[in-house]
């Protein structure tokens, strides 16, 4: 099946159940063991992105690109601490939804601004592109494609974060438990750090800072590369 159709199946779970799923995921609100962990997972990731950033001492003058923003876990916090952030996600109800809590702390301000964009439409120009816990939702073969792209939109940083392809990790997606669940509806794809370095680099991009989270159901490589 080609990226299109990947795309839209994407696109389509999560305007429909992916969304009430991952709503609560990245909510504070009840749920079962298995979402729990998933969320301090992506928590964690979020949370090293904002201390890397933080420690620099010049967030509040960056311009941030957040690719995939689904529902602001990233992008709120970004523009609490003064940073100007564009965010973007391929399904309406992640933005609609991003925006409803962005509005509750900013009220009508415009930054973080939000649009319902896929990654390959992105454009302008960025201090720093963000793409946290997207990738897996990209073949391997489309992969470098896209992050090439992310790396056109930054002026002197990228960010991103996936899922990599281990020995361990392929075993469990094999079996089907990387992500378990009936709710499980994507692809789960994973990617080899070398290859993601490869085409960090063919665009002009060392790797800097790294990090690993692993949980019991969530596994995020993180790697922060600069020009």
């Amino acid at each position: 099946m080609n990226v299109a159709d990947d795309k839209t199946i994407v696109k389509d779970y999560f305007n429909s159940t992916g969304f009430d799923r991952w709503k609560r995921i990245y909510g504070d609100g009840e749920v079962n063991k298995v979402q729990l962990d998933i969320r301090n997972g992506h928590q964690q990731t979020v949370d090293k992105v904002i201390n890397w950033l933080q420690a620099d001492g010049n967030l509040a003058q960056l311009s941030i690109c957040d690719a995939g923003c689904g529902v602001g876990s990233l992008s709120i916090p970004l523009a609490e601490s003064g940073a100007k952030v564009y965010a973007s996600d391929i399904s309406e109800m992640m933005v609609g939804e991003a925006k409803e809590r962005a509005a509750s702390i900013f009220g009508n301000n415009d930054n973080p601004s939000f649009d319902v964009q896929d990654l390959a439409a992105l454009s302008g120009k960025y201090h720093t592109v963000i793409c946290l816990d997207v990738l897996i939702h990209y073949p391997v073969n489309e992969a470098s494609t896209m992050i090439s792209h992310l790396c056109s939109l930054a002026e002197s940083r990228i960010i991103l974060s996936f899922a990599p392809k281990t020995f361990a990790l392929s075993l469990l997606k094999k079996i089907g438990s990387f992500f378990p669940g009936a709710s499980k509806a994507t692809r789960a794809y994973l990617h080899r750090e070398a290859d993601v370095v490869k085409v960090l680099s063919a665009n002009g991009f060392t790797v800097k800072r790294s990090s690993m989270t692993k949980t019991r159901f969530y596994f995020s490589r993180l790697l922060e590369a600069t020009r």
